[in-house]
């Protein structure tokens, strides 16, 4: 019951904190989108440098989240941007870096080289191929690394609260120092809605970015 009227006391500043998390992970993975898609298609034409792609991104997600925020502070500094919200950006940035392109790199290598064939033959160009056939058969997978990417990193971002970003984990950095469950709790549940509600709204743009004949019926 104490928890439950501390939300209800709090529900302004858990909706402004909701609001901050929500605009930290939309930008980070936002850049994530633009330069993750790009280079999960380029590197489907060299298997060598798709392999160290893939590698690099893989041994950046095995950077502990901290670790990785910690690290950005030294570096950042030196333009006067050693915490707060562009530490947390790249951060984020980079951790959702491997979901999108090895999605996007096996949504298209893995287009029925038929169809490619049939677009050849209509004579279309490589980029009218990628734009108007590959990349709406690749729309499900891609979507489906974008929306590991955003539910992943909500909690990740979480943990950015720690160097001043602000953000939902205000609350249980602070339950944590205060040694409050009240702000812990609050923490954790807003967190954790905060990940199902963008899941099911992604999953919702996915099927509206499918075109209809691709749809099942």
């Amino acid at each position: 019951m104490e928890t439950w009227q501390f939300m209800v006391n709090n529900i302004d500043l858990i909706a402004s904190r909701t609001l901050e998390h929500i605009s930290l992970v939309s930008v980070a993975i936002g850049l994530a989108i633009i330069t993750g898609v790009p280079i999960g298609i380029a590197i489907t034409q060299n298997k060598k440098a798709a392999s160290i792609v893939l590698y690099i991104g893989a041994i950046i997600m095995t950077i502990p989240s901290i670790a990785l925020f910690g690290m950005m502070i030294p570096i950042l500094s030196k333009f006067g941007q050693g915490i707060g919200y562009v530490p947390a950006v790249i951060a984020v940035l980079l951790y959702s870096q491997l979901p999108i392109i090895r999605n996007t790199y096996t949504a298209i290598n893995n287009v029925d080289p038929a169809l490619r064939e049939a677009a050849r033959g209509m004579g279309m160009t490589a980029l009218q191929r990628l734009r108007k056939v590959e990349i709406p058969l690749a729309i499900p997978v891609i979507m489906a690394g974008v929306r590991s990417a955003v539910v992943l990193n909500i909690g990740v971002m979480a943990i950015a609260a720690y160097i001043g970003a602000g953000g939902l984990g205000v609350f249980i950095s602070r339950g944590i120092s205060q040694t409050d469950p009240r702000q812990l709790i609050t923490g954790a549940v807003a967190v954790s809605l905060l990940a199902i509600v963008a899941d099911y709204a992604l999953l919702w743009l996915q099927n509206r970015l499918i075109p209809a004949g691709l749809k099942r019926t």
